[in-house]
């Protein structure tokens, strides 16, 4: 029987189901099993098709409101999304709109509608293509949109949309020095020594991976522990460590590192990359407000809204609604005090959150800094190769978005700032 790529595009229309319908984010409907059925290749297909038709909702769903007199069935409406998005980046007319009409024939609740699948793609199929890349480029929700605005300014946020858009590449940091890594990858050593593949295929088949002499991480994720600088034989706590790129470049500097995180599967995972990266770290599985200990540095990557990572997670915008931004922004407070109560006089801590909201990293620090009064921010230490003084806040911290470094692919939005306590006994916190 000939492959007409349905399953592939059963299991996009399944996840996008799932996070449009039922709010859940890719990577909880991935781990609950939505595309557990498919062979590996079609698996990829379908998360490949689900992440571009979120990347470009607002374009698809404003080339098909004009042949709807109606919304259809939300499963018929993202069958339509991954249909319009096939048919408008290169995708053959036939072969597309019979793999939707056949997949919509078979959901015997929905097959009656199998005659308005195929009316609608056809129209699609003749129209679409030269419109798609007039339309513009699809934008934020608007419960995103509005405080971005405020807190950047719409120019900055049309500049993040378009980021967002374009999507990811892969980034790597090597465990060592890069010697002949990047020729072996075909990649791009970027201005801060991370490694970029603009078409990577399937990671553990990249050269290096079985020999543990990298591992994937975001470029702008890869900052914080270069700004920490730790030393060999240095106590340094990883706090809310998974997935664990950070706990790696810890003990690649050769420090006696301990990572918490409360997750056990998460952890799962930080321990098997220690192992097949050759690197040695204590791992705890617990919360990291109940961790005592007295360190030489900490490391505090706080949960947070993740909005800075929306270019290589574009289903975060459409799962989430900012419910829940202020009981992070609280624990982030939390956390923050708490670091800095293990950290050793004359220590260093570098807090950072994934996110491009001020509240989750410029207030956090401006307001950390009136609690702890030997407390205080160090800039120099982003004196460092591919670091752009641009990017310095007021307060002292670094703000990462996902528009710099666009001439490079971008970056995730980050927030980092280096703090130093200390060494005086007298200088005591704010209670």
């Amino acid at each position: 029987m000939q492959d007409k790529g349905i399953g592939a595009r059963r299991g996009a229309v399944s996840l996008l189901d799932q996070v449009l319908g039922q709010d859940r984010l890719l990577s909880e409907a991935l781990n609950a099993g939505v595309l557990t059925q498919l062979q590996p290749d079609d698996r990829a297909r379908a998360q490949r098709l689900a992440t571009e038709t979120l990347r470009n909702l607002e374009r698809a769903d404003r080339l098909l409101q004009k042949h709807l007199r109606k919304p259809p069935p939300l499963t018929i409406r993202n069958a339509l999304r991954v249909g319009t998005f096939e048919l408008c980046t290169g995708g053959a007319a036939h072969g597309v709109v019979n793999a939707f009409v056949e997949l919509t024939a078979n959901n015997r609740r929905q097959a009656h509608l199998k005659g308005l699948v195929n009316a609608v793609l056809r129209k699609v199929a003749a129209t679409g293509p030269d419109v798609w890349s007039k339309l513009r480029i699809s934008r934020l929700p608007i419960w995103l949109r509005r405080p971005l605005v405020e807190a950047w300014g719409a120019d900055a946020v049309a500049s993040m949309e378009r980021a967002h858009a374009a999507g990811a590449p892969l980034d790597l940091t090597p465990k060592g020095e890069i010697g002949d890594l990047a020729d072996r990858l075909g990649a791009d050593v970027l201005p801060t020594g991370s490694l970029r593949l603009r078409e990577a295929g399937q990671i553990s088949r990249l050269p290096g991976y079985a020999e543990g002499d990298w591992w994937v991480q975001d470029a702008a994720a890869a900052l914080p522990v270069k700004i920490l600088a730790p030393k060999a034989g240095e106590k340094v706590v990883d706090l809310c460590a998974a997935p664990g790129g950070k706990t790696m470049q810890l003990a690649a500097a050769s420090a006696r590192v301990t990572a918490i995180d409360s997750s056990e599967t998460r952890m799962a995972r930080v321990s098997e990359n220690l192992k097949r990266t050759g690197l040695d770290a204590d791992l705890i599985i617990a919360d990291a407000l109940e961790h005592g200990g007295a360190y030489d540095a900490v490391l505090l990557d706080a949960p947070c809204s993740a909005t800075g990572t929306i270019r290589r997670h574009p289903d975060l915008p459409f799962a989430k609604d900012g419910g829940d931004f202020a009981g992070l922004i609280a624990l982030q407070g939390q956390l923050i005090d708490h670091a800095w109560s293990l950290l050793k006089p004359g220590g260093r801590m570098v807090f950072c959150t994934c996110s491009i909201f001020p509240d989750e990293g410029e207030v956090q620090i401006e307001e950390a800094l009136i609690r702890h009064r030997d407390m205080s921010a160090d800039r120099a230490a982003y004196d460092l190769n591919g670091i752009d003084r641009a990017w310095q806040t007021e307060e002292g911290g670094l703000r990462l978005r996902p528009d710099f470094w666009l001439q490079h692919g971008g970056m995730d939005g980050f927030y980092i700032a280096f703090l130093r306590k200390a060494t005086t006994a007298s200088v005591s916190s704010v209670t």
